[in-house]
């Protein structure tokens, strides 16, 4: 209904330009909302006052030339013009019975939209350093981002997912060092681990099955690995140095392959136990882009020609400096240092030069709440390079905090003291992390509740949720046990029988949501998903405690069944949109 007054209201524009009275450049932004109050109709809209400077009339009596240009239709029982010039639209009661015939020819269909048709859109999301397992952190953000690209879909854009392999770099370094000193371990070695080095169980499996397959061949003796490296932390000396030292000392002792091969053993098994963990989370992939692939096929150097070629770069204190400052940033970064070494930062301008060069129209990184201070240099590298910044659409998501009780789990990665993603879903499944991750705005701080999410009671919001699809599937089972048959044509040509509050506020909702789920699209909110569901399904409850379905007469009885069939399908259609199950039975 809401889209067939967006045409007539375009109508009357086109309508209103051949009269002279817009000029026909205009552009109408038609705005439609529901209206709050009943009195003021169902639909109300501000278009006379937004066109009211450019038609240079009174935005009252704009509202009257709008309203005698809009044609004539069936389903509008009365427009009424209120205020400064509001538009305030009655739609004929018995037009709201349409919406169940909709829903049961489109199906699995109903809600789906074209208004992202031709655009293609990148969403990149998670992208984790591959330095251990999930954790769940990046929970949150795999449920929000997989969440988007997949409403973004259901609206019609042609969606690519990725994930940012950061293979390269610190970080990486110290994983293959700490994969090599627990794999000198295993050979019997006796030493004190590093304290800023990789301590998880995970490096341990990772040595163990280095050692299984490369024997003793990337052996060294303590004596030479630690020889004259400074001391670590708990010795008084300085941990950064301390794990730095033991890198070189590692490249060096092992030379470029075999450090190759004890980086890539730890690189590949961590990677593939996050792509197997995001993939039994519902979560997959186009794209796994490679960090390393940007300096194999010299993209960074590339990059930085182009910033250099556009007057960007300079040279202070034996580094070379982005002048980003000049495009909005706080401060010009390095971006290659003095000994040489190109940043991370250089990394990720070239990365975002080869999204760039693929052609999105509109480019999503979500990335989490810690990263916010990185998007002002993001963008004024893109402009940089000559693109339109408001191509980048950056979404933050603060990590999930977990409580066991009234205790607030505390998670390293580095000293492996963390809840994976794995053990979250294990205890609690995979539909309530999905479902609570994304009950709230990305943005905003979410404590995770492990005693309400495994609960099965009505004040778990997913089980709610489910329980009222499967309360349909049940009654539909006993129709079926009582030998009644469901006649769907019969039950369609009576619905206007379905006179009782609960059933009007049930045909509202259901007509909301092709609208919730467009306008949860463009605004990158899924939580607007959620808070639809639980309104339905408290409705569908309230109906279910309040009235009988399976009635004596035929014609209600089938008029009910097809309401309810309603509901259940835009259940479904919500849920499975969110990956979360649609059980028949609980």
């Amino acid at each position: 209904m809401k889209h067939k007054l967006e045409y007539l209201l375009q109508q009357a524009v086109e309508a209103l330009k051949t009269q002279g009275v817009l000029d026909g450049d205009v552009t109408a932004q038609v705005v439609l909302e529901r209206a709050r109050d009943a009195q003021h109709g169902d639909f109300a809209t501000n278009l006379a006052m937004t066109l009211a400077k450019a038609a240079k009339h009174n935005p009252r009596q704009l509202a009257e030339k709008i309203v005698a240009a809009i044609p004539a239709d069936k389903l509008v029982s009365k427009i009424e013009i209120a205020g400064p010039g509001f538009i305030n639209f009655f739609i004929d009661p018995n037009s709201q019975f349409q919406i169940v015939k909709q829903i049961h020819d489109a199906g699995p269909e109903f809600g789906l939209s074209k208004i992202g048709s031709g655009k293609r859109v990148q969403v990149e999301f998670v992208s984790a350093n591959p330095t251990g397992p999930l954790h769940v952190g990046h929970g949150r953000g795999a449920a929000y981002g997989s969440a988007v690209a997949d409403l973004l879909e259901a609206a019609g854009f042609d969606v690519e997912r990725e994930y940012y392999v950061n293979d390269a770099g610190r970080q990486m370094d110290i994983l293959a060092t700490s994969v090599w000193l627990r794999y000198l371990e295993e050979c019997g070695e006796v030493f004190v681990f590093p304290s800023n080095g990789y301590r998880g169980e995970y490096v341990c499996d990772i040595a163990f099955n280095l050692h299984k397959k490369a024997g003793d061949s990337y052996r060294h003796a303590v004596a030479v690995v630690f020889e004259n490296i400074p001391a670590d932390e708990p010795q008084g000396g300085d941990k950064e140095k301390h794990i730095d030292a033991l890198i070189e000392r590692a490249k060096a002792l092992l030379g470029p392959a075999h450090y190759d091969a004890v980086f890539k053993i730890g690189l590949d098994e961590i990677l593939a136990d996050i792509k197997d963990d995001l993939e039994e989370f519902g979560v997959s992939y186009q794209q796994w882009f490679s960090e390393r692939s940007l300096m194999d096929d010299h993209s960074v150097e590339q990059a930085l020609q182009r910033l250099q070629d556009a007057g960007y770069l300079y040279q202070q204190d034996g580094a070379t400096w982005f002048a980003s400052s000049r495009l909005g940033d706080e401060k010009d970064r390095v971006v290659v240092r003095d000994n040489g070494q190109t940043t991370y930062f250089a990394s990720d301008i070239a990365y975002h030069m080869n999204k760039l060069d693929r052609g999105f129209d509109q480019i999503v990184n979500i990335w989490g709440a810690d990263h916010h201070g990185y998007i002002p240099r993001v963008k004024a590298a893109m402009q940089a390079l000559g693109a339109d910044e408001s191509k980048l659409k950056v979404l933050l998501v603060q990590f999930a905090v977990l409580y066991r009780g009234e205790e607030k789990v505390q998670m390293s990665t580095r000293s492996g003291e963390f809840v994976t993603l794995r053990q979250l879903r294990n205890e609690v499944g995979k539909d309530a992390c999905r479902f609570f991750y994304v009950m709230r705005k990305s943005e905003q701080h979410m404590d995770f509740d492990l005693r309400l999410a495994t609960s099965r009671t009505n004040e778990n919001p997913v089980y709610y949720v489910q329980y009222a699809h499967a309360r349909v599937c049940s009654v539909l089972r006993q129709l079926d046990e009582k030998g009644r048959g469901r006649n769907l044509n019969l039950g369609m040509e009576h619905l206007q029988l379905l006179t009782e509050p609960h059933e009007t506020e049930l045909l509202t909702t259901l007509s909301k949501y092709p609208e919730v789920l467009e306008r949860a699209a463009v605004y990158y909110e899924p939580h607007q998903l959620i808070h639809y569901l639980r309104e339905l399904a408290n409705q569908f409850h309230s109906y279910y405690n309040a009235h009988q379905f399976l009635v004596d007469d035929e014609c209600l009885c089938n008029a009910r069944l097809n309401l309810i069939c309603a509901v259940r399908q835009v259940l479904a259609n919500a849920l499975n949109l969110l990956k979360i199950h649609t059980p028949e039975s609980m």
